[in-house]
């Protein structure tokens, strides 16, 4: 998953395009240092990898958008070997380490939200602020958003809209684009959002959130299987921190970031419950400890400069020496879904 990081500080790497979310209170989570190793899991415009690079440590920038690598590259350059991009998925990133000769690193930072540039740019067509082809995908490669809307069963279509959109009226929706694709296949984003729009009403209390926002949220995190992507890092992220080495992740959506709140409470347990009624439940040693205790959100001056800030939060932890655990997606908050062509599941 591309990242929703950025740069405006007009360091080293280009002009200043994009502002990095929660930099400051990542920076100080991560605390890099010279010499230390870290992976960036979701590199985009490289905000986060630049503020490490400045503290003297080395960065593995991992995206999965071939955009991103080759905006990439003047950074790489002018890195003196201390930033290696790979195109590649998060959710290998302890592959991507050890190709690179790595047995495990300080650090892992992960941004789960979509990149601005991605939804800045409408022949990606992640946003209906534009007119573009209804596309979506990150790696662009595979299934696209039409040809999810345009062929999946309206009984999984309505199931992907509720549960990864939060849609109320997802019967309606599906069953509104059911009908319009007999007619015609979906091709654009606006023909989906007017469609949506004739459906869902507007909000009179928040009238600034477009009808179909949560429609085009589920379609994106089906097509980029963005809620197996992050679980599946997060295992990845503790089978390749060293003991001491730190997780750091920056999500935007309830989805997401309730998984991350699982696994790190998961990870960090170091009783089982127990009542005078019921004895303490045996659980594996933690591997974990909390860095941030709950999650950091962004200062109102943060928000201010950059209102994508105002969904973010922080969730981070101390890699322990104790061995990693096998890690149950379900479990840990990742919805079965209809399987399409590779994605769901």
């Amino acid at each position: 998953m591309t990242g929703g990081d950025g740069d405006k500080s007009g360091i080293a790497g280009g002009p200043a395009r994009h502002i990095p979310v929660l930099l400051e209170r990542v920076r100080e989570a991560m605390a890099p240092a010279p010499g230390d190793v870290i992976i960036d899991g979701t590199f985009g415009a490289g905000g986060y990898s630049r503020a490490f690079l400045e503290a003297g440590a080395s960065v593995i920038g991992v995206d999965r958008d071939p955009d991103a690598i080759r905006d990439g590259r003047v950074l790489e350059q002018e890195s003196d070997g201390r930033l290696q991009l790979v195109h590649g998925q998060f959710v290998d990133l302890e592959d991507h380490a050890r190709a690179l000769g790595y047995d495990a690193v300080d650090g892992v930072v992960m941004d789960l939200g979509v990149s601005s540039m991605q939804l800045d740019q409408a022949e990606r067509g992640f946003s209906f602020r534009f007119d573009g082809p209804l596309d979506m995908r990150m790696e662009q490669d595979g299934p696209s958003a039409a040809d999810v809307v345009n062929t999946m069963e309206r009984k999984d279509l309505t199931r992907i809209i509720g549960m990864l959109g939060e849609e109320k009226r997802a019967s309606s929706v599906s069953h509104a684009i059911c009908q319009a694709r007999e007619e015609k296949p979906f091709e654009t984003t606006l023909e989906l959002a007017r469609v949506i729009e004739k459906v869902v009403k507007r909000n009179p209390k928040k009238a600034s959130i477009h009808p179909a926002t949560r429609t085009f949220q589920a379609l994106r995190i089906y097509v980029n299987g963005e809620l197996h992507q992050a679980a599946g890092a997060l295992a990845a992220a503790e089978r390749i921190l060293r003991p001491g080495g730190r997780l750091v992740v920056v999500t935007f959506h309830s989805l997401e970031d309730r998984i991350v709140k699982r696994f790190l409470a998961d990870r960090c347990k170091t009783r089982g419950g127990g009542s005078r009624h019921m004895p303490e439940v045996d659980i594996p040693p933690p591997t974990f400890e909390f860095i941030v205790k709950g999650n950091q959100d962004a200062s109102v001056e943060e928000i201010t400069d950059n209102p994508r800030a105002r969904s973010a939060r922080l969730r981070a932890g101390r890699r322990l020496d104790t061995p990693s655990r096998e890690l149950d997606i379900h479990a840990a908050g990742v919805p079965r879904l209809a399987s399409f062509h590779g994605l769901g599941g």
